[in-house]
């Protein structure tokens, strides 16, 4: 599994919403696919099920073409916690029991988070039998830290005009 996804294509900083991030990935979708890599075909976002007349809502929905398999990507712009895992195992089930054909391989999760602990994500993941995967992703900032101080601010661009 690639660990970390890098969505440098992305026009967003840090403090962003999760639903920001989802939105730019399918605004940028065919940007996105290279960085999954190849056989990634585009489902859906906020894909909808339903589960004991409960309403549930995947980030992502992918199928692999090659692997002949739904691929569930949930969004995390935080640190993995171990609940994470719970979730996306739930969802697995869910699409296996909906979507899955009888040619079709078990669905793929794929956990994309801001920042991951490798032990807590080997405990979390220790004992399930859903096929799944935790990686980081990266945005790069719009302006590197190290160059904000020696642009000029607003006010002083203004001046100038």
């Amino acid at each position: 599994m690639k660990d970390p996804y890098l969505f440098d294509f992305l026009n967003i900083t840090d403090g962003v919403k999760e639903r920001d991030i989802e939105k730019q990935l399918v605004d940028n979708v065919s940007k996105f696919l290279l960085e999954l890599g190849k056989g990634f075909a585009f489902i859906a976002k906020q894909y909808h099920l339903e589960v004991a007349e409960q309403d549930y809502y995947l980030d992502l929905l992918f199928y692999h073409v090659k692997l002949k398999c739904y691929v569930v990507i949930e969004l995390k712009n935080t640190k993995f916690i171990p609940e994470y895992a719970g979730k996306l195992n739930f969802y697995l089930s869910a699409v296996d029991d909906a979507l899955k054909r009888d040619s079709d391989y078990p669905s793929i999760g794929i956990l994309l988070c801001r920042d991951k602990n490798n032990l807590e994500v080997e405990f979390a993941l220790r004992g399930m039998s859903q096929p799944m995967g935790v990686s980081e992703f990266n945005l790069t900032e719009v302006v590197p830290e190290s160059l904000r101080s020696s642009l000029p601010t607003i006010e002083e661009l203004e001046r100038e005009l």
